[in-house]
């Protein structure tokens, strides 16, 4: 994923967000995290084709890695 603002420097971006929608189709579950890599996904018009969009990039991550977000720790001791 590279400047993708930029249109001679997008092509990789997009290619890569349009292999992502082609794997939606077939059935793979795709997330796109983070606030560049949503507005990318966006810019490329493949928003719709993703099985799920956030803007939490780093606490997404965080999360997948099975590590305690102090958010939802918060709410589950409430």
């Amino acid at each position: 994923m590279g400047v993708f603002e930029f249109e001679k420097f997008a092509k990789g971006t997009n290619d890569v967000a349009q292999t992502l929608a082609e794997c939606t189709g077939k059935g793979a579950i795709t997330i796109i995290g983070g606030g560049d890599s949503v507005a990318a996904v966006e810019k490329a018009g493949l928003a719709d084709k993703m099985s799920h969009i956030s803007t939490g990039g780093g606490a997404s991550l965080e999360l997948l890695e099975g590590l305690v977000l102090p958010g939802v720790a918060a709410l589950t001791d409430a």
